[in-house]
């Protein structure tokens, strides 16, 4: 299977699109999504996270630690992964389509 590559903060947002999330938001030091399980909670966490900076998926939270938008290095990649609950096959397959 192929390796991981460093992957650019646009494309990491483009991808993290692709599987569901929403962002980014502000949050504190770093940017975050979340994947969301409905349109009601989408327009209440914009409300209670109008200066935030983050993306969204459900109920859950993805801080991502690169707040100045450099490029993703394959470790932090594939710990973003790990935490999104994304395996590497599907992160290469979406690469791949």
């Amino acid at each position: 299977m192929p390796r991981l590559t460093p992957v650019s903060w646009n494309e990491l947002v483009q991808r993290l699109y692709h599987f569901g999330f929403e962002g980014p938001y502000r949050g504190g030091k770093h940017p975050y999504w979340k994947f969301l399980s409905s349109s009601v909670f989408l327009m209440m966490e914009l409300f209670f996270l109008k200066e935030k900076f983050g993306m969204i998926k459900e109920d859950f939270v993805l801080t991502i630690p690169n707040p100045h938008r450099r490029e993703i290095s394959v470790d932090l990649l594939s710990r973003i992964l790990k935490r999104a609950g994304i395996s590497r096959k599907q992160w290469l397959e979406q690469v791949d389509s």
